[in-house]
């Protein structure tokens, strides 16, 4: 059996959500309030979506919250990286990946090439060409899943945290796939 070919990305939301449309009696234009701010606490998803042939898909993905503490990163770090890479060898069927993701400058980092490098027995890694995410088909996953969350309010961070765990489990399970948190 050969390897898998993984496609990762990111995404995040925030506490104010993505803009929709919605039906209203004329002249009652519908008011929404949010919560937070434009640089507010966020969740982010970082994500696998993995194909071999003969196998089912496979989604795989991990939460990064941001709450603004002090000291604290906004966005993924090199070990949550690393420890989702090596969540999916484990995951996977025979763990061989081949991965192929865009250029985020942590992607880039000699310490993820040095990470790359130690794991050349089961990884291999390819770049997306800059500004080409019509070639990766976790954007699909994204948009689907900011599409689901769109008008949605959340009353705070956990609760903007439980919405893209249920719907990216209802967006595998409509695709016959395989979703894991790792």
């Amino acid at each position: 059996m050969g390897a898998w070919i993984c496609f990762e990305d990111e995404t995040g939301q925030g506490l104010r959500p993505p803009k929709g449309r919605t039906w209203s009696r004329r002249g009652h234009r519908p008011q929404v309030k949010v919560h937070g701010g434009e640089h507010g606490s966020r969740v982010s998803v970082a994500g696998l979506v993995c194909y071999r042939t003969g196998e089912r898909s496979r989604l795989i993905y991990r939460l990064h919250l941001y709450r603004r503490r002090k000291g604290e990163r906004a966005a993924f770090t090199l070990k949550e990286y690393k420890s989702m890479l090596q969540g999916a060898h484990q995951q996977l069927p025979d763990g061989k990946i081949v991965l192929i993701w865009d250029n985020l400058g942590i992607h880039h980092s000699t310490a993820m090439r040095a990470f790359i490098d130690a794991q050349a027995d089961w990884l291999t890694v390819f770049y997306l060409p800059a500004y080409a995410p019509d070639l990766n088909p976790a954007e699909g996953v994204w948009s689907a899943l900011k599409r689901s969350m769109t008008n949605f309010l959340a009353a705070d961070l956990d609760d903007l945290v439980g919405r893209p765990v249920r719907r990216i489990g209802t967006a595998s399970s409509d695709n016959d796939g395989i979703f894991a948190s790792v």
